[in-house]
């Protein structure tokens, strides 16, 4: 033990020389000798743990002194301990442990410099210990020098394999409790498990240094103005508003958010109003609304369905008792359950793109569709072809279904209701039989036959004994009612000017003993005085057709004109208004011989549609659809003037008659119904026809309500005293209806006259109490007339004292038609 520790002591101090001179600048020889001394072995891990890139600090250990082998003694170390083995006692220990094994690996110096791979485990027989060592030349293991010339070792990397799973390797920095400020020296921030260093992250590029280094002014935007080359920065004020957005301010400084409040109006009450304006009448009058809201809450409180307050709280609400024994069916509660909506019905092959042909439309089929009433049409669309669907347009109808379809679900709630066992025959309102309304025309007994045109007017004499027509052949033809002789004919419309004017309508005078006529042809009004009726009654009637013509002379217009016209109170200036309109002439001699007593010339009119006179006989008026302002004329017979009652038009007049007993006049236009009083020249009402086209008008004898035809299909009666829409519409026609009429014997009864080649009998009856509707009953539909070029049954009138009715039509008769 003696002489081991004696060589140990021995080894050490040469090994302190030797490092020594490594330590000072050693020459390229001595580093060669260095290299051939160390042996082969390297007991890496097991001996030595410190890292070899730590060269400061091995320097550093190298000139501290080793301890003496007093020293160690001095400790108490035992021989059989391991003490820490020194870089110089490495080598010596590898020496002798490859002597005694006889091992030749001292001799691998001189062998080729290929690395050796494996390992050699041996066992140290004074320490008893297994050391492992690695080859020099192993490929695991790179020499490098330092900057300082030394050789550096750089070793594998360690992979621990730890035996338990709870650890983990780590990956972070591995410095400790050391502040990173003992790093700011160095290129880097620690080491890893490794014992690599851990390099600073980089701080930005050297162009953000740059720009960071660079003082940019206020505003800067780096574009230049494309027009003058120069630099487009942003003003102060610019750079301010930018500021404000940002800030969430106003961008305007004169603008105060929180300024004073300014009372418009004041919450003071003051004592004396505002204005002197008087209180208006809706403040202190009821409003049809509110009327309609206190009679739903007078109704209420009578049925008991709104309770005061304070009777509710007195009334004690006990509590319901069920008999668990009585049958559940008889209590139980039928619940509302709701239909579902229905689905709309899958399209068909006329709503395709591209149907087939058999499916499209022909020019009569469409110009039929077009006619027909929307709400009538089979078909809502004309089907169409495309050769692509990317060519189809836009639905047109697209909103609007949409739209009907919402109001369909939600005014139109559907509710499972039970099964009703109603007898239908129950839901017919009970009509009174006909056979107990009669006397009514049923057949027809006299055909007049002479007119080789087709019969637009006809009117019966007020005695009931004279028929007048007037057709498209230009004559007027008067006939014996009862034996239905011709016993008067005259041509109106002569050869030259046939197929220009017709004769549109004919009228007798409303005066029994009078036997003047009035016929209106084209912008004429002829009056004649058929030689039917005696020298008395025709000598009185040419009397007061002639005493008219000298009144224009010795003045006295204004007085006349005043209560029809609204022209001013000068005489000059009515007489200019009057005379624009019509002339009064006396006939030719041509004229004469053809009957003709006075003729009538409208200025600014096309044509006369229309001609009814005053129940006294002095008055007539007419009615042109074209004509402006002067549409409605008034005309005096026994002063020969005409006076316009309108100082504007009022749309397309289609008819107009004078009220049985009151000085009023109804003008029917083409959709409305208009009644003015001629006294005190106002509008009296205003009648919604609800209808298209209206065609003509009767009143009841009565004067409260009123008929029309339209040609829409439609008969309208209106109750004057109802309502301003009609009472009821009836729509037994099939075609357009052309004239209705009253009968004014005092006999129940109206008819309408249709172009389908029918005419329908009614029974009206109007009763004196207010509070009972008209009774209206169908009657009898009569069929006679030949339909020609889609026309039928032209006029209709009725016999003033008989139920019998009198027809004309489009194949050129007239016929009556009797009980």
């Amino acid at each position: 033990m003696v002489t081991r520790s004696a060589n140990k002591r021995t080894e050490s101090a040469r090994s302190k020389n030797e490092k020594k001179r490594t330590h000072e600048e050693p020459s390229p020889e001595d580093v060669v000798e260095l290299d051939s001394s160390e042996e082969e072995f390297d007991l890496d891990g097991l001996i030595d743990e410190g890292s070899d890139d730590e060269g400061e600090e091995d320097d550093a250990d190298e000139h501290q002194e080793e301890p003496d082998e007093n020293d160690k003694e001095d400790t108490g170390l035992e021989a059989d301990e391991e003490p820490e083995l020194e870089p110089d006692l490495d080598a010596e220990l590898n020496k002798m442990l490859a002597q005694e094994e006889g091992d030749d690996e001292s001799s691998e110096s001189d062998a080729p410099s290929e690395p050796q791979e494996e390992t050699s485990s041996l066992t140290d027989k004074v320490k008893n210990i297994k050391i492992r060592s690695y080859s020099e030349g192993s490929t695991s293991i790179r020499e490098t020098t330092y900057s300082d010339g030394k050789l550096r070792l750089i070793r594998p990397e360690i992979d621990p394999k730890y035996e338990s799973d709870d650890s983990e390797k780590e990956e972070f920095n591995t410095v400790g409790n050391i502040p990173l400020s003992a790093y700011e020296e160095f290129p880097h921030i620690g080491y890893d498990i490794n014992g690599k260093r851990i390099m600073r992250p980089a701080k930005g590029s050297a162009l953000e240094q740059l720009l960071e280094s660079i003082d940019l002014p206020a505003g800067w935007t780096g574009l230049l103005d494309r027009n003058t080359g120069g630099v487009m920065n942003l003003t102060q004020d610019e750079l301010e508003l930018i500021r404000r957005i940002q800030s969430n301010e106003l961008t305007d400084e004169t603008l105060d958010p929180y300024e004073d409040t300014v009372e418009w109006f004041s919450s003071k009450v003051e004592v004396m109003p505002l204005s002197d304006k008087p209180e208006p009448k809706r403040r202190f009058v009821p409003s049809q609304q509110e009327q309609v809201k206190i009679l739903k809450l007078v109704t209420a409180i009578r049925e008991g369905r709104i309770v005061h307050p304070d009777k509710v709280k007195e009334e004690k609400i006990e509590d319901p008792v069920y008999d668990l024994w009585q049958d559940a069916e008889d209590n139980t509660v039928d619940q509302e359950n709701n239909w579902r909506a229905p689905k709309l019905a899958p399209p068909t092959h006329e709503e395709s793109y591209n149907p087939p042909e058999e499916y499209l439309f022909t020019e009569k089929e469409r110009k039929e569709w077009e006619e027909t009433d929307p709400s009538e049409r089979k078909l809502q669309l004309i089907p169409q072809k495309f050769t692509a669907l990317r060519k189809v347009p836009g639905y047109a109808n697209n909103i609007k279904e949409i739209f009907e379809r919402s109001l369909d679900l939600y005014l139109a709630p559907r509710v499972k209701q039970a099964k009703l066992n109603v007898d239908p025959d129950s839901l017919i309102p009970e009509l009174p039989s006909p056979k107990d309304l009669r006397p009514f025309p049923i057949r027809c007994s006299t055909t007049y036959e002479g007119h080789s045109g087709r019969i637009r007017a006809l009117s019966v004499h007020p005695s009931g004994i004279w028929l007048a027509t007037g057709a498209d052949d230009g004559t007027v033809r008067v006939w014996e009612v009862v034996s239905g002789r011709e016993v008067f004919k005259t041509t109106i419309i002569t050869e030259s000017h046939k197929g220009e004017d017709f004769i549109e309508c004919i009228a007798w005078n409303s005066a029994e003993n009078s036997g003047i006529l009035a016929i209106a042809a084209g912008e004429h009004v002829y009056l004649i005085v058929p030689p039917i009726f005696g020298f008395d009654i025709e000598n009185a009637a040419k009397s007061k057709i002639e005493h008219g013509f000298g009144y224009a002379k010795h003045g006295n217009i204004r007085k006349a004109a005043k209560g029809l016209s609204n022209a001013s109170d000068d005489e000059e200036t009515t007489e200019a208004v009057t005379k624009q309109h019509t002339s009064w002439f006396k006939p030719t001699p041509e004229q004469a011989d053809r009957g003709i007593s006075l003729v009538v010339s409208m200025k600014k009119v096309s044509v006369i549609k229309k001609i009814s006179w005053h129940r006294k006989g002095d008055y007539f008026v007419t009615s042109s659809p074209n004509a402006g302002k002067t549409s409605v004329l008034v005309h005096q017979l026994s002063r020969h003037i005409s006076q316009a009652p309108f100082n504007k038009s009022r749309g397309v007049i289609m008819d107009a008659k004078f009220h049985p007993f009151k000085p009023q006049l109804f003008v029917v236009s083409q959709r409305y119904i208009r009644i003015y009083d001629l006294q005190k020249q106002v509008l009296v009402k205003k009648l919604v026809s609800q209808a298209r086209w209206l065609a003509s008008i009767d009143i009841h004898p009565r004067g409260d309500n009123v008929i029309t035809a339209s040609y829409d299909k439609r008969v309208l009666w209106h109750d004057l005293d109802l309502s301003s829409e009609p009472y009821k519409t009836m729509r037994y026609h099939q075609k357009a209806v052309r004239a209705v009429a009253f009968h004014k014997g005092g006999l129940p009864l109206f008819g309408s006259a249709s172009d389908d080649g029918t005419v329908h009998i009614f029974h009206g009856t109007v009763y004196d109490d207010l509070m009972s509707n008209p009774l209206l009953v169908p009657l009898k539909k009569l069929t006679g007339h030949r339909v020609i070029q889609s026309l039928g049954v032209l006029n209709m009138e009725w016999h003033p004292k008989e139920a019998w009715v009198f027809t004309s039509g489009a194949d050129a008769t007239a016929r009556l038609w009797t009980t």
